[in-house]
């Protein structure tokens, strides 16, 4: 089997007769924080559906040595790849601790995480397990929406846009937040506009732009790579 947790070829999806995504390829290896950057509107959001089987993808996605394009999303899920998505989706009348209880999967071979893994990485979901969780603020209820699907036990944790519209304190807690998630051996796909905390995290990044990886490396080389920021990051 390959040393790579995910891996991705040629991928293509559609929205319509809209041909989004266009021979994306990416790897992600186990424990590994991988960043896929870019503007707004290339493709980044559109690759997580389609990883997740939410959009129905052309091309390969092998996730543990295993085809999974074209799997239900649920099917997907109980193999070990979650999801964050963007939109937070959390329920608002449940309280803190049902929100999460509502995550749990048993996984054959899975290392299980729990209510107290989770209220040892963000405190505040302790605090606050007996409250509605609509009246959480923006950031707490993004750590919830991680946390709960952590309860599932993934193998790899797909994370779109997790710092969107959070203050420049929420956003370094939530960096700290991820590395104490890659610390316990899950790997992460961030997708992220913020390259500063893309450049701290990861060990490697991608560059979407129109749809296609336009750049693949190291946050040190990034860094160096000053024309690719100015053509494909910086606004």
């Amino acid at each position: 089997m390959s040393a790579d947790l995910l891996e991705v070829d040629d991928l293509h999806a559609y929205y319509g007769k809209s041909h989004i995504l266009q021979g994306v390829s990416v790897r992600v290896g186990a424990a590994e924080v991988v960043s896929l950057l870019g503007r707004n509107g290339v493709g980044r959001s559109t690759m997580v559906k389609a990883l997740m089987g939410v959009l129905k993808p052309q091309g390969s996605i092998r996730f543990k040595g295993e085809q999974i394009a074209g799997l239900e999303p649920h099917r997907i899920a109980r193999k070990g790849l979650g999801c964050v998505p963007e939109t937070r989706d959390i329920f608002p009348l449940l309280t803190v601790r049902e929100n999460l209880e509502l995550g749990f999967k048993t996984r054959r071979g899975a290392a299980a995480w729990t209510l107290q893994d989770a209220y040892e990485l963000f405190p505040v979901l302790r605090d606050r397990e007996s409250t509605p969780a609509g009246v959480l603020s923006g950031g707490e209820q993004q750590m919830l929406t991680i946390c709960r699907t952590l309860m599932g036990s993934p193998d790899l944790i797909m994370i779109d846009e997790p710092t969107e519209g959070l203050s420049p304190k929420m956003v370094e807690h939530v960096g700290r937040f991820l590395e104490q998630i890659a610390a316990r051996g899950v790997a992460i796909l961030l997708v992220e506009q913020k390259l500063t905390i893309a450049l701290r995290i990861s060990q490697r990044l991608y560059v979407m732009g129109h749809g296609r990886i336009v750049y693949e490396g190291t946050p040190a080389e990034l860094a160096g790579a000053s024309t690719i920021r100015k053509e494909w990051l910086e606004v």
